[in-house]
């Protein structure tokens, strides 16, 4: 018995719009935590701006999520320190996305391509990183 197979739209990850200047703030607290788990998959740098007025710019690479505020916090790498730095949801007052996503656009299957379009141009084309901006 044939199956109906449907075919997705194919999207170009470049045409998808980056978080890159979004703002959330306490105002709207569900907002807020919903920035805050896309802080953790976020390939550039945040600033939260903390209750007592403070702000740390940095990567987020880690959360725990509980069921209060005060038990839930993200652990960042602050841009100006080699330490790490956990802050609790419920000290944030503003999170915004200001460093840009190092991976915004860029996936596998574009990468795959410029690799192969290299080879059979003849030039270099190695697994090593591009260099970032």
């Amino acid at each position: 018995m044939p199956q109906d197979v449907k075919v997705q739209p194919v999207i170009n990850p470049a045409d998808k719009p980056t978080l890159q200047g979004l703002i959330a703030t306490r105002e709207h607290e569900a907002a807020l935590i919903d920035a805050l788990e896309k802080a953790f998959d976020y390939r550039g740098d945040v600033t939260l701006t903390l209750t007592t007025g403070r702000s740390v710019s940095g990567y987020i690479f880690d959360r725990k999520r509980a069921t209060t505020l005060k038990d839930s916090l993200v652990r960042l790498l602050p841009e100006d320190s080699t330490e790490k730095l956990a802050v609790r949801f419920s000290e944030i007052e503003r999170v915004e996305f200001t460093g840009k996503d190092t991976a915004h656009g860029k996936t596998f299957e574009n990468w795959i391509k410029r690799f192969t379009e290299k080879r059979l141009k003849g030039e270099s084309a190695g697994i090593e990183a591009e260099a970032l901006d």
